[in-house]
């Protein structure tokens, strides 16, 4: 479809992403559709996207779906030129089953919703050292659950071995074992025998481990002084340390003013009761959403000042004289260190910029 040519004084934006195309959507301020376009998801592509949408008539918003993901190259393009950014989700399968399916009417879908309003979520900012944080606890964390997987395997492998194998290596802490599975001199020329298959495989595995440890040890490196550098304040917090900081600090964003209260990074982290009231039962209920990452990163500060914290000590054994049970404590404690620190990572007055 190609413009009217009478002129639209203002017009929203919608765009349905993938990894190859970007197909876009404009619509007047009455919700009628205005044009359809396909575009390249390249840096060329985003531009003649932004050009056609405002080809229609001053642009007010757009809404893209997976800012975070094929849609990261375009939002960004859009922050710079100032347009304003609303990250819409999928329309739900009520939705779908009515209108169908297409990349078109996906498109259609998230211009209404950015024009509605029913979607206010600002996307993250992708340009600075959250960011590059981000980045590197990506591989640091893919790196820590492939020896957590490779150290199963070992165990797994011990299990099964030959007697005098099994028996050699079955009471060895963890530490000792990678040790001596790796220097392990099984003969290769006898891989058909069981004993020396299973030699050879635990040896591979020991030394996967260890490169895996020497992988997490240089981008913890990296990591300690990055996290420092952006926010001091939030490492030394009572039970933060640099990785629960990194982590709340990518959930937050780079532009942590996007969050509109303490309450929503509650919310965000998954640490925020959900109402589940009905007639003249009064009651809340567990919060299953939000990112798990961050509510782990949480709940492990409750569990550490549980131990040392003489304050934290002092309100569980109270809540539990007033009959609460130890995950009802620790979900209120996840609730209030939520608060305390989005206060903060909000209140840093380091420069997050690069």
């Amino acid at each position: 479809m190609t413009p009217e040519d009478t002129a639209i004084s203002e017009v929203a934006g919608g765009v349905d992403t993938h990894q190859d195309t970007h197909t876009a959507a404009v619509i007047d301020q009455v919700g009628r559709v205005l044009g359809t376009e396909q575009f390249p998801a390249t840096t060329a592509g985003y531009a003649a996207l932004l050009a056609w949408m405002r080809s229609f008539g001053r642009l007010g918003r757009v809404g893209v779906e997976g800012t975070g993901a094929y849609g990261a190259g375009l939002a960004r393009l859009l922050h710079d030129q100032g347009i304003t950014v609303v990250e819409v989700d999928r329309p739900d399968r009520k939705t779908r089953r009515f209108q169908g399916k297409s990349d078109p009417i996906d498109a259609v879908q998230a211009a209404k919703t950015a024009l509605a309003g029913e979607r206010t979520g600002t996307p993250k900012q992708r340009d600075g050292r959250i960011e590059a944080l981000r980045n590197l606890r990506v591989a640091r964390r893919s790196a820590v659950e492939q020896r957590a997987d490779t150290q199963r395997q070992i165990k797994a492998l011990i299990v099964t071995a030959p007697d005098q194998v099994r028996e050699r290596l079955r009471h060895l802490p963890v530490r000792e074992l990678i040790a001596v599975c790796a220097d392990l001199r099984p003969d290769r020329t006898d891989a058909a025998s069981p004993t020396a298959a299973a030699k050879i495989a635990l040896r591979s595995l020991a030394r996967r481990h260890r490169q895996l440890t020497a992988e997490i040890a240089d981008l913890d490196e990296l990591l300690e002084p990055l996290v420092a550098a952006i926010n001091p304040r939030l490492v030394a917090a009572n039970g933060v340390g640099t990785d629960v900081a990194g982590q709340l600090l990518v959930t937050a964003g780079q532009n942590h003013d996007r969050l509109r209260s303490e309450a929503a990074f509650a919310m965000l982290c998954g640490a925020a009761p959900i109402p589940a009231s009905s007639g003249k039962t009064n009651r809340h209920r567990l919060n299953r959403g939000g990112d798990r990452h961050a509510n782990a990163a949480l709940y492990r500060v409750v569990l550490c000042r549980l131990r040392w914290d003489p304050r934290t000590r002092a309100y569980a054994e109270r809540r539990t004289q007033q009959g609460m049970t130890k995950k009802e404590i620790i979900r209120c404690l996840k609730r209030y260190i939520a608060r305390e620190l989005y206060q903060l990572i909000t209140s840093n007055d380091l420069e997050l910029a690069a």
